[in-house]
């Protein structure tokens, strides 16, 4: 029974490893969806500098949603509540 179990671990494990290839792969792909890494598409970028300008990609858009969140908001404040102008902002705010 114990043979079973340690057989079935070392399955599941394999099964969900990943290879060299599919890293560099995912690394690939994600240098094309950053834009300042776009542009170097035929240089080597190293995997750590593709994973650090990802992150710093993501924090961006995070500070953007939050920014265009407050101007949203802020429209709202200064609209009509009844509007249609302000139904819109509210869907766009949910």
């Amino acid at each position: 029974m114990s043979t079973r179990r340690s057989r079935s671990r070392q399955q599941s494990r394999v099964s969900t490893e990943i290879t060299d290839a599919q890293i560099t792969d995912l690394v690939s792909k994600l240098q094309q969806l950053i834009p300042e890494l776009r542009a170097r598409r035929s240089d080597k970028v190293s995997a750590s500098k593709v994973l650090q300008e990802t992150c710093n990609y993501i924090k961006n858009l995070h500070r953007e949603v939050d920014d265009l969140s407050d101007r949203l908001s802020q429209l709202l404040a200064t609209t009509d509540s009844n509007s249609a102008q302000a139904a819109i902002i509210r869907s766009l705010l949910m």
